[in-house]
């Protein structure tokens, strides 16, 4: 049994051709680039952008977005081109497998994991937060009580300790039902949130851009210090090392185009339609972040931003610097950030189940997770083991910061993907691609160079967290998946 034995593509192909056994083929270029958009804007432009401006670049923030846009673009690019030639259900799992080999394809899924489980439990965590915050703020009503809505291991200000937090594991269960429902449904539903998303972005930008301060964004690039936040931690702010800095941080924002690519199975033309899912919603995201955090970080000073609340911060510069006429407008980003908390967390839940889909149809975990529902066609098994896990997470875990854990653990992907696109036009020159990364060894050298530049600015202490986790899966791989590997062990198929 060789830990680096490689999927071939006609077996993975061939896989994909099974249309009546597999997955329904039901979205189109459209419904990819609404899935994509639904991942991306969320928690990230609403709260990393103001975190990253106080924390790391002040209004050069905007230079962070470039940069982190830089990568995802050369990174997409090389998705562009895997997604369209390998249509398999589990992105960067089923890339890596069929280029570098067993071993890596499980590092890539069990990285996976880290990016889209965490992240949507952590993301849940945050909208039972902005729930109350609508409930207050918007309605005028009275909170969800502290018990139900916080885990075990919190207490409030006047001492009362939290038992669950009922909304997060809602809003993970009703995700998840929907999502097994049937995945056009979940398109549809999420493509009515993008669109109130999407407006309430540029109605910030519209209505904002008479309001900013030249002197906020003066001087753009702040010299070179160290800031150190309330818990004592320190972060280098300004110049070069800031803006880094700043780009890891709001990288997180822009992860979710990558979850495109786990939906190429259920694509009417895959081929056609995932690059331009692809590329179609980093682009349209990547200009209404940088309008935005020109927007943002115009309107108030930095001090405004390390002291004015990290989780209202966009509302609350709103208020104060564009007055009580706008006051309408600091309620509908509540609004929208709840929307958008909802869609991330659809696609992240989709991208999971696909990729745990994949892992189980390998035999590198339990083969139940490769099931179908007989009518759905939907992967309800999968769906079903994490909407326990990331349910049990959100209800009775403290939402702790994991951004820039779950950043770095996506920057790792992004770098095996441009990896694959080089190792897969030495193996397989011949393959037919719909779409050809251009430039190639370039585009995705340069794509592995931006990536490391913010897994540098993210720091050594994300750095051993990551280590720690990938430590953790290489031994469940070699206590579980090499023993139950299809490819390795023909005869447990």
């Amino acid at each position: 049994m060789s830990i680096w034995k490689k999927k071939s593509l006609t077996l993975l192909l061939a896989e994909a051709s099974e249309s009546e056994k597999g997955l329904k083929r039901t979205l189109t270029a459209w419904s990819l680039v609404a899935l994509g958009i639904g991942a991306i804007i969320g928690a990230g432009l609403f709260v990393r952008t103001a975190t990253a401006a106080a924390q790391n670049a002040g209004p050069s923030v905007t230079i962070g977005f470039i940069v982190a846009a830089i990568g995802c673009a050369l990174a997409g690019l090389c998705y562009a081109e895997l997604s369209s030639s390998i249509p398999i259900s589990g992105s960067a799992y089923t890339y890596t497998y069929a280029t570098m080999g067993e071993l890596l394809a499980w590092i890539i899924g069990w990285d996976l994991i880290l990016e889209y489980a965490v992240g949507a439990a952590t993301v849940g965590i945050a909208w039972s937060e902005y729930l109350n915050n609508l409930l207050v703020n918007v309605f005028h009503t009275s909170p969800i009580p502290f018990e139900w809505s916080h885990s075990p291991f919190q207490t409030s200000a006047d001492g009362v300790s939290g038992i669950i937090n009922l909304p997060a594991l809602f809003i993970v269960a009703a995700i998840s039902l929907l999502l097994i429902k049937g995945t056009q449904e979940s398109a549809f539903v999420n493509g009515i949130i993008v669109v109130v998303k999407v407006a309430i972005v540029v109605m910030i930008i519209a209505f904002g851009w008479n309001f900013i301060n030249p002197a906020n964004h003066t001087p753009y690039i702040p010299e070179t210090s160290v800031f150190v936040d309330e818990h004592g931690v320190g972060h280098k702010f300004g110049g070069i090392m800031g803006i880094l800095g700043a780009a890891g941080t709001v990288f997180f924002a822009f992860i979710g185009f990558d979850a495109v690519s786990t939906a190429a199975q259920e694509t009417k033309n895959p081929k056609r339609d995932m690059p331009i899912g692809i590329l179609g919603s980093l682009a349209v995201c990547t200009v209404l972040y940088i309008l935005f955090a020109h927007v943002l970080t115009g309107l108030e000073n930095v001090e405004f931003f390390r002291t004015g609340g990290k989780e209202a911060s966009v509302a609350n510069a709103i208020t104060s610097a564009m007055g009580t006429d706008y006051a309408w407008l600091a309620q509908f980003v509540t609004v929208a950030i709840l929307a958008g908390f909802s869609s991330v967390i659809l696609v992240m839940l989709l991208g999971q189940s696909r990729v745990f889909y994949s892992m189980g149809k390998d035999g590198l975990l339990p083969k139940a997770f490769g099931d179908l529902h007989s009518k759905y066609k939907t992967p309800y098994k999968a769906n079903l083991v994490i909407l326990v896990i990331v349910g049990l997470f959100a209800a009775f875990v403290p939402g702790d910061i994991v951004g820039d854990m779950t950043s770095i653990g996506t920057l790792f992907a992004f770098i095996l993907v441009c990896i694959s696109v080089i190792v897969l036009r030495k193996t397989n020159p011949e393959m037919k691609r719909e779409f050809k990364t251009p430039f190639v060894p370039l585009v995705p050298i340069l794509g592995v160079g931006v990536c490391l530049a913010m897994i540098y600015g993210l720091g050594w202490t994300n750095w051993l967290r990551l280590i720690g986790w990938l430590v953790i899966g290489l031994a469940i791989y070699f206590l579980y998946g090499k023993k139950n590997s299809v490819l390795n062990n023909p005869d447990k198929e």
